[in-house]
């Protein structure tokens, strides 16, 4: 059996490996919460971006000009923004919310979803990532929404992350309501702590959820940290 690994780069940055896919999700490398030690970036498939705020967007030009082989996956005007930088057309993939793109990538493909949120392009989103292995939920920035039911019930993540840290997001009362609609088996907390008024507290998180949701796991990653699957 093929095991996918999952690790926490700092804030809402994410590297995944799912069906032998080098996957990199709103890649802010250098986020103040980012470890000292990163995994190879140079050998990426497929870079995702939520939405275009910094703290999301981030260094995606930069890592897109190192990882020459990969595709990027956004929303259409952010798409659009990161291939004007240098990268071009050719390697960015624009969508929009609704079925799934499909990547040309080994099967995976990628399904942009609602987010409550706002970006200097385009919509907010959040995104599932859908593999053979398993199906993985980033839910970029947003408030609980009650969309989140639907995606749990159309694509059924085996792993939610989740935004908990609050001011700009769900906090952690949120967040445990949205693990509660959307079901995962995993529920993984992400964008707290990076700032002061990311207040968060991912204990909390993890406490309420046991209360709420008591058939989530939820899996609290230090910086750095891999979690397989």
């Amino acid at each position: 059996m093929v095991v996918g690994r999952l690790i926490w780069l700092g804030h809402s940055t994410f590297y995944l490996e799912l069906d032998e896919t080098k996957i990199l999700i709103d890649p802010w490398i250098n986020n103040p919460k980012a470890p000292q030690s990163l995994p190879d970036l140079s050998s990426l498939d497929l870079v995702v971006v939520t939405h275009g705020h910094f703290d999301h967007v981030g260094d995606a030009v930069d890592v897109m000009k190192k990882s020459k082989d990969a595709k990027l996956v956004a929303i259409y005007e952010v798409a659009s923004d990161i291939a004007s930088k240098g990268i071009g057309e050719d390697r960015v993939i624009g969508g929009n919310i609704g079925g799934p793109i499909h990547t040309g990538i080994n099967g995976i493909k990628v399904a942009l979803t609602s987010a409550t949120h706002s970006s200097p392009q385009g919509s907010p989103t959040g995104v599932v990532i859908i593999g053979k292995e398993a199906s993985i939920y980033h839910a970029g920035d947003t408030g609980v929404t009650m969309d989140m039911k639907l995606i749990g019930e159309i694509y059924r993540p085996k792993i939610a992350l989740l935004p908990i840290g609050g001011h700009f997001t769900m906090d952690p009362m949120e967040a445990a309501y949205a693990v509660e609609l959307l079901k995962p088996e995993i529920a993984i907390p992400m964008h707290y702590g990076t700032f002061p008024v990311l207040y968060g507290d991912p204990n909390t998180f993890k406490d309420l959820v046991s209360k709420r949701v008591p058939g989530t796991k939820v899996v609290v990653l230090n910086p750095g940290e891999a979690f397989t699957f």
